[in-house]
Parts: structure tokens; sequence; C-alpha cells
């Protein structure tokens, strides 16, 4: 069992959606003090990359909300996005991405070249020309 591993198991026992903790509470959880580095605020961030016990809390289906370093007091929070139990138990009705939904929606002429630029230089640069020219119009318009 890993070091962080009863605070994941916690979590995942709440049935709140907002959990609020202190740091001397997740330290009588797990069993031993928490890293130094419970100073900074990047410790306390969401990205799963982060820390492992970042992963244990993300695992569990939480998020960490309203981190006071000064007071070492943070709301673990349920949520939005699916656990890796459940997208897993979604198996092959999840897309791997967004262009993989879309897959057959968008089709192009024969001999379309998806990858040239729009304009030519020569039509950049008339672009440019009447956008430099029209500066100063812009600049003195009232917001929308």
């Amino acid at each position: 069992m890993g070091k962080y591993e009863p605070l994941g198991q916690f979590l995942r026992k709440q049935k709140r959606k907002r959990i609020p903790m202190t740091f001397a509470q997740i330290e009588m959880i797990i069993g031993s003090k928490l890293p130094k580095s419970k100073s900074s605020r990047a410790f306390w961030s969401n990205n799963s990359d982060n820390n492992v016990m970042t992963k244990e809390w993300i695992a569990a289906g939480y998020e960490t909300q309203a981190v006071d370093i000064k007071t070492g007091e943070l709301v673990f929070s349920k949520s939005t996005a699916p656990t890796e139990s459940e997208l897993k138990a979604l198996g092959e009705k999840r897309w791997k991405s967004i262009y993989g939904c879309m897959k057959g929606m968008v089709t192009f002429a024969p001999g379309f070249d998806a990858t040239s630029p729009a304009y030519s230089p020569e039509e950049w640069d008339e672009i440019e020309r009447e956008w430099l020219e029209n500066w100063d119009e812009l600049l003195r318009r009232e917001p929308a």
C-alpha cells in the first residue's frame, strides 16, 4: 500500500460533494507528515502529474479547492470529470478524441489542399495595408 492510499480510500467512502479538511487531518489519515512542499500552491494543484498524493484524490473522484496554505485548510470537491473506473466502464462508447466523434462529418472537394494558405502573400500585403490605413479610425471607435 502506498503512503497516500489511505487518503484515496477515505475519499471514496465519502458521500458528500464537498469535504473541508485541514492538513493535520490529512496527516492523521495517511499516518505520517506531509512533505515540506505542502507549503507550495503547486503541491495542491489538480495536475495528476504533480505528485503521488494528487493521483489519489483524483482517482477517488475529487479535486482540491479553496486551498489556504497559511491556515492549512482546503476543500476536496467532487469532480465533474469521470474517474478512471468510470472511464474503463465506458469502454468502447468513449471516443479517444473530439476528431473521432466527428469522423466522416467533413469532406473536401477533390484536389483541395487543406494545408495551403488561405491568401497569397500579395493578398496578405493588401489586407495589412488596408488595416494600417484604417488604424486611426479603429482606435477612435466606441466599444460595442
